[in-house]
């Protein structure tokens, strides 16, 4: 972990033995890990951290980060960590001595261009979950908004049929209960299918995103699926990063703080207000440094 802030340093020491700058060690249960790791998610902002815990897989182990560009990737049930490549050549190399300033504006305008373009076009994404473990919860529902051009081009929405309970807390916030998904519901595999095939290559866009694509993941394992490796965009890191004097980077205090109304706690509703972030978040300037 960089850049630690004291009082989490506190709170870590409480469960973990520090062994060296940033690195801490222990034995704690998947609870106090899960909280631990939420405890980290909430008050690191400017930091990056990496969990690395045994599990009962086929590595033995996985790992979490948190702000990072790397992010981790499921390769035929073998989880790996992905390093973004630099850019393009064309939009990194240095201009070659002896060309003139015009000429080196319009290049440079072109190379905002060709990068606007290119990031016009993404997927945002929710889940809901009858918890917050991956190996013991399962997904509820599946939201997503195609937008192309800077413009929302398509929905989905998506309730599973799943075999779990749904806790009591879970069916008051979204209101999703047994009724409704033996309605509505579709077997598992059915609705990660048309997820991913909704979704395609394209860039995805979400908050806390990681928590998503581990649940997303998990569930494309265990339907034999090739979960997706698509390039992810986090709100909550993007938020850390332009946003400054809020008590927290909740996502309720984020669409308060940008009047956002958040009228329902579904999939589909939920990635509306992410979208609007997200087009919020591009109009503030990046932070210093």
């Amino acid at each position: 972990m960089t850049d630690c802030p004291p009082r989490l340093r506190g709170d870590l020491s409480k469960w973990l033995q520090e062994i060296n700058t940033g690195v801490y060690v222990g034995n704690v249960n998947s609870r106090v890990r899960d909280a631990i790791w939420n405890r980290v998610c909430e008050n690191l902002k400017t930091g990056r951290a990496t969990m690395v815990f045994s599990t009962n897989n086929e590595q033995k182990m996985d790992f979490r980060v948190h702000n990072t560009l790397w992010t981790p990737v499921d390769f035929e049930g073998i989880q790996l960590i992905r390093r973004p490549l630099p850019n393009s050549a064309e939009t990194e190399a240095p201009l070659k001595p002896g060309f003139s300033k015009a000429a080196k504006r319009q290049m440079g305008e072109r190379r905002k261009q060709a990068a606007a373009k290119a990031g016009n076009t993404f997927v945002v994404m929710d889940l809901e979950t009858t918890g917050l473990h991956p190996a013991s919860d399962t997904i509820l529902e599946l939201g997503a908004i195609l937008v192309e051009n800077d413009h929302p081009a398509a929905t989905f929405s998506r309730l599973i049929k799943a075999d779990a309970a749904i806790p009591r807390h879970i069916s008051d916030l979204t209101g999703i209960d047994r009724s409704l998904m033996e309605q509505e519901g579709l077997p598992l595999p059915t609705a990660l299918a048309e997820f991913l095939e909704f979704i395609g290559s394209r860039p995805l866009v979400g908050y806390n995103i990681s928590f998503d694509m581990s649940f997303l993941q998990a569930a494309c394992r265990g339907c034999s699926i090739q979960p997706p490796t698509n390039r992810c965009i986090d709100l909550l890191t993007l938020a850390r990063r332009k946003i400054f004097g809020i008590s927290d980077y909740k996502l309720a205090t984020l669409a308060a703080h940008f009047s956002i109304s958040m009228p329902s706690h579904r999939a589909l509703s939920d990635c509306q207000t992410l979208l609007q972030l997200y087009e919020k978040l591009n109009e503030k300037q990046a932070a210093p440094g």
